[in-house]
């Protein structure tokens, strides 16, 4: 039998421990980076990398980066920038699998699902809202349009059950400043 102020004592404890673990998070990731396939929730990403490369050499677009040595804790972990080179979704992720410790490791549904980052319209910087005709960006989307479409007024629509997060849409977008902004995914 369950006694409640045990329960409620549990439950403050929880909640405690979550914020501090949060707390210390905060502290210690001063930035967001978005992680290649496979990546860990950031701090374990950070603990079980090591730095090697071996994910950035086996990336056939090399959109794999690395962090620069002025990065604190996650300098020289391997990111992607989808303002330079978005991932192209490989299907067998050899960055994953080229990976020597479980800091990437193969999501158990490879595409099916996962996501990279979250993407958002940035509606005031996208033309086709100055009814200036596009769609390069859902032209450009792998996904195509479980994630992306154009909708009658022309305008870009998201569709966040069917977006990967791979960037190529933000790489694609003609505006200035990109109207699609790609945040790393929580976990």
């Amino acid at each position: 039998m369950s006694d409640p102020r045990r329960d409620a004592v549990r439950g403050s404890l929880q909640g405690l421990a979550r914020r501090l673990l949060d707390a210390a998070e905060d502290r210690m990731v001063k930035r967001r980076y978005l992680r290649p396939p496979g990546a860990l929730p950031e701090v374990g990403f950070l603990a079980a990398c090591t730095r090697c490369g071996l994910c950035a050499e086996a990336c056939p677009p090399k959109a794999i980066i690395h962090v620069p040595t002025d990065g604190g804790l996650a300098a020289g972990t391997p990111y992607l920038d989808p303002d330079t080179q978005p991932c192209t979704l490989c299907p067998d992720m050899p960055c994953a699998t080229a990976c020597p410790t479980e800091a990437l490791t193969l999501p158990p549904a490879r595409w099916s699902g996962y996501r990279l980052g979250a993407l958002e319209l940035l509606p005031e910087r996208c033309i086709t809202f100055r009814d200036e005709p596009c769609g390069a960006c859902a032209d450009a989307c792998p996904v195509g349009p479980a994630a992306l479409v154009m909708d009658a007024a022309g305008h870009p629509v998201l569709r966040p059950e069917g977006c990967t997060g791979c960037g190529a849409c933000v790489v694609a977008c003609i505006a200035t400043p990109r109207a699609l902004r790609l945040t790393p995914a929580e976990g």
